[in-house]
């Protein structure tokens, strides 16, 4: 998106917020960091300005300074950066193999990042690819996973890896989240509970269409409801079974947005043992989808 350019005022405000001036960072090259963000996110659709400033204002605009001042070669930014992600990156390398045998691809990513000089002298930082969407900390446990994919494959060119997604998901899950066991424990727990509060209707609806798989119009005449109000009634569950969650997860494990979004996050990629029909109340016996009965004659 040539020509973009943020707004003086929301440039000043966003640079303010992500404290880059700890580190030495101009606010000029911050901008730019927020600008390449912007048009990575809308490619070539040019937003306006209320677009803009919704999608800055969310970025995680302290790790997105932390990533263009490194990038920028600034030493305090460094020696933060390294004091703050390094024991993350080691555990995280643990997770993908637990010998000890991926922690080289963690160090390796060191000179990576800070970029080396090409023969214009220019460095070209692999942090410019952090676009401050998702934390930093998240951004580089899935760069470590797919180095560590990317060195398997080369180790098998004669044996190409299968592109199966429970072998390539397993390993990029578990690397992107070391965190994985805990975040499907709660969100568990958390679900469970969120679910038994319900009214038993809404429970009913919930049960026939996700694990018992019928259609509205079927469920629609199983509960004497319209198919749109079951669809209406399946939304607002839905709406408040999250916003329970949140809230367990915000009073019972201290979670703020971040953690709470990273956690959403690794679940929806990897659901471990949370069984919807188990939170349900389904007995082993109801696992299998049940014939749509919309589908029979009256």
């Amino acid at each position: 998106m040539p020509g973009l350019r943020l707004d003086a005022s929301l440039a000043a405000r966003l640079y303010d917020r992500s404290g880059a001036g700890r580190w030495g960072l101009p606010r000029d090259q911050f901008a730019a960091a927020v600008e390449a963000s912007v048009a990575h996110a809308f490619g070539d659709r040019r937003p306006d300005a209320a677009e803009v400033a919704r999608y800055a204002d969310a970025l995680h605009l302290e790790d997105l300074a932390l990533a263009a001042a490194c990038a920028a070669g600034l030493a305090p930014a460094w020696e933060h950066f390294i004091a703050e992600h390094r024991p993350g990156l080691r555990r995280a390398a643990d997770a993908i193999d637990p010998t000890g045998n991926a922690r080289e691809l963690a160090d390796s990513l060191y000179a990576d990042l800070y970029g080396l000089a090409g023969s214009s002298d220019t460095r070209r930082s692999l942090f410019r690819y952090f676009h401050g969407r998702s934390r930093l900390g998240t951004w580089l446990r899935a760069v470590l996973s797919q180095r560590h994919i990317d060195r398997i494959r080369a180790a098998r060119r004669t044996e190409p890896l299968p592109d199966h997604p429970e072998t390539i998901g397993a390993i990029a899950v578990e690397a992107a989240s070391p965190e994985r066991a805990r975040f499907q424990a709660v969100m568990e727990a958390a679900c469970a509970s969120a679910i038994a509060a319900l009214d038993p209707r809404d429970r009913l609806r919930l049960s026939c269409y996700y694990v018992q798989q019928l259609k509205l119009a079927a469920i629609g005449r199983l509960l004497g409801e319209h198919e749109a109000t079951v669809s209406r009634h399946l939304t607002r569950t839905r709406a408040l079974i999250r916003d329970a969650v949140e809230a367990r997860l915000r009073a019972d494990h201290a979670m703020n947005d971040e953690a709470i979004a990273e956690c959403f996050q690794v679940v929806v990629q990897d659901a471990g043992t949370l069984d919807l029909g188990a939170l349900l109340g389904s007995g082993p016996e109801r696992k299998d989808p049940a014939p749509d009965r919309s589908q029979r004659k009256r």
